[in-house]
């Protein structure tokens, strides 16, 4: 009897879970066997974020429950902070001495990058200049050939120099505060227009002539699997700027969106486009994820019926792990 009650409890409670977030992992949960080494991969994870992003804010993850899930099916996982706000070879450049370090810490020859929006090109400019510490980079709604939000806002900066000044010194007070709140180790000096440069579309194919592995030889195709360094590149993104009522950042991706209306009009995510997201091998990029359900976002809030993010994080380490990386 006690057994048919733990049953019961547990097929309510996937139920419970698949209503809730939708979610593979809620059905695993009840049905699957252990699988506490589905994520193990041969090589350490790292965890890059993007534009104002950060480790971990007053408890908060940058990738919402991510570390954890993959921690708990197997997977060594370093979040790292470079910079909130700079080029992607200065954030780059801070991340190659953290993998340096995570290196020496695990004694594993190499890393997993796995990095979010302009965390993408960072993991991307370690892979380059030290491929011999990367099995593989991961990206994730990053604009490897720009994105409109930043054209549209390169635009207006060259139409007003004093706008510029203006709103650079607030975006860098605001990155200066992440910085604070998130104790992040490097120096702290935030440079929004080093980041504009580096994502906007003419930045960008500035950073791909210079860093090209992985890259698509045509704009909405797939790059090379594996580059002639050794490295394997991933992508996956997402094509709803708007998925959720109760997330408060939607109605500012829905608004952020507007650029790609005037544009391009690609499918976007709310902040990088569709075709743009592409490296490597394309896992998908069309996802009912806006920019911040790629990272799980605003606790876990998201589209009611696509696969939980963190589902997705838990393929990759898995796909990762079969590739013996």
């Amino acid at each position: 009897m006690k057994a048919i009650t733990q049953w019961a409890a547990r097929f309510a409670v996937a139920i419970s879970l698949s209503i809730v977030s939708s979610t593979a992992s809620a059905w695993c949960w009840f049905f699957c066997d252990d699988n506490s080494d589905y994520a193990k991969t041969k090589y350490p994870i790292v965890l890059v974020h993007g534009m104002l992003g950060f480790d971990s804010v007053l408890g908060m993850d940058y990738f919402y429950g991510v570390e954890d899930a993959l921690e708990d099916k197997g997977a060594k996982v370093f979040p790292v902070q470079v910079t909130a706000l700079d080029s992607s070879e200065a954030r780059g450049e801070e991340l190659l001495t953290q993998v340096q370090q995570i290196l020496a810490v695990t004694g594993a020859q190499k890393v997993n990058l796995i990095g979010h929006s302009h965390g993408g090109p960072t993991a991307r400019y370690v892979a380059s200049v030290r491929p011999d510490l990367v099995a593989s980079v991961t990206s994730v709604g990053s604009p490897h050939k720009g994105s409109d939000v930043a054209d549209l806002v390169q635009d207006i900066s060259d139409g007003s120099q004093v706008v510029t000044v203006a709103v650079s010194a607030i975006v860098n007070g605001l990155g200066s505060l992440i910085n604070l709140l998130s104790n992040n180790p490097t120096d702290g000096n935030q440079d929004s227009l080093a980041t504009l440069a580096s994502l906007n579309s003419e930045g960008a194919a500035a950073f791909n002539a210079q860093y090209p592995e992985g890259i698509p030889s045509n704009y909405c195709g797939e790059g090379d699997h594996v580059a002639s360094n050794g490295v394997r590149y991933y992508s996956w993104s997402g094509t709803s700027p708007y998925t959720n009522v109760f997330d408060p950042a939607d109605p500012f991706l829905l608004l952020a969106s507007g650029a790609f209306a005037l544009k391009s009009g690609e499918a976007n995510d709310g902040l990088v486009g569709r075709c743009s997201s592409h490296l490597g091998d394309v896992i998908r990029d069309n996802y009912s994820m806006n920019h911040l359900d790629e990272i799980n976002g605003f606790i876990g809030v998201h589209h009611l019926f696509e696969t939980d993010p963190v589902t997705v994080y838990e393929q990759q380490a898995n796909r990762l792990k079969k590739a013996g990386l």
